[in-house]
């Protein structure tokens, strides 16, 4: 028995975009609306390790378009330039202090690979994030937030609430 053409195409139409979204529903990272090919391409690359600072008297300082795998400490440990924006419930949790300093002014993202809050602070004062996007079951990366960041200013990015001891981070140009 042959089938008519019409129920055959309707069929491979079917099965077609049901196998597209289960493609897309295998790759967590594709799920982004930005265009974050820059930043998954640098979640691509070895980290360069780090230590987060404890204090904002001395920290590590991050680059742009570079991999960092920072190391965290407990969160009771940190002293904050400013009060985190999000606090944990629970008062445990990983944190560290990082400096970053842009040589334009523009929008910038910080991409990180796991949730974890962060805070970014220029002249003192808190700089508000300007959007973020971020996908469950993606590390590279599963957060992104955008901060419009003055140029040759001393920026401390602060990050808090962390469930694990190390963070990826990386800094793009928008």
């Amino acid at each position: 028995m042959r089938l008519p053409l019409t129920f055959a195409v309707s069929v491979a139409v079917t099965l077609a975009g049901g196998l597209r979204i289960a493609h897309a529903d295998d790759e967590p990272c594709a799920g982004f609306t930005w265009d974050v090919r820059h930043e998954r391409a640098l979640f691509g690359n070895e980290p360069q390790p780090l230590t987060a600072g404890q204090s904002p008297a001395a920290l590590p300082t991050l680059s742009a378009d570079r991999l960092y795998r920072v190391e965290l400490r407990g969160e009771s440990e940190v002293k904050f330039l400013k009060p985190p924006g999000r606090k944990r419930d629970d008062r445990g949790g990983y944190a560290g202090l990082a400096r970053l300093t842009v040589d334009t002014d523009g929008v910038y993202r910080i991409s990180l690979d796991q949730p974890l809050w962060v805070d970014v602070i220029a002249d003192g004062a808190m700089v508000p994030a300007k959007d973020f996007q971020g996908r469950r079951g993606c590390s590279a990366p599963h957060k992104v937030v955008e901060f419009l960041l003055p140029a040759r200013v001393p920026i401390t990015l602060q990050f808090s609430g962390g469930n694990a001891s190390t963070v990826k981070v990386t800094v793009t140009h928008s």
